[in-house]
């Protein structure tokens, strides 16, 4: 991921390793233990191949590096006209935190995290191996 040409989060993996990228949206009814939920689902939910063809395995398994972008879009509302809202997204003051608190959460449980530039204009770099896309809401 690269921020103004300079890279600033970027999952170091070897041949054939996994990791994951998560985009957390954060929004108004939020809060510290909503974070902490979250890093503790998305850590060891088991969504990952064990090799075969099922996906039995968690980040925690493996110790799968995460790479956590902040995504204020997620909350994007296009139910009426062609302009989307995001009033359902929490501001900045509010988001940065919880987001750095969710990165917190994954380190202080042996995760190896990488981040983005919280309110940056990120391009963001990834193969989607599956494809799978999942939404986590705790």
């Amino acid at each position: 991921m690269t921020v103004d040409g300079e890279t600033v989060g970027r999952l170091e993996l070897a041949d054939g390793a996994l990791g994951l990228v998560a985009l957390v949206g954060v929004t108004h009814d939020d809060d510290a233990a909503s974070a902490v939920r979250l890093a503790d689902k998305l850590w060891n939910l088991r969504i990952l191949s064990d090799g075969s063809d099922r996906r039995e395995v968690s980040a925690a398994d493996l110790d799968a590096p995460i790479l956590v972008i902040s995504q204020f879009t997620l909350y994007a509302d296009t139910a009426k006209g062609r302009r989307p809202s995001w009033n359902a997204a929490a501001p900045g003051a509010v988001a940065e935190p919880l987001v750095d608190a969710v990165v917190d959460a994954l380190r202080s449980r042996g995760a190896t995290v990488a981040t983005g530039r919280f309110g940056a204009h990120m391009q963001v770099e990834l193969v989607n191996d599956g494809p799978v896309t999942l939404v986590l809401e705790v």
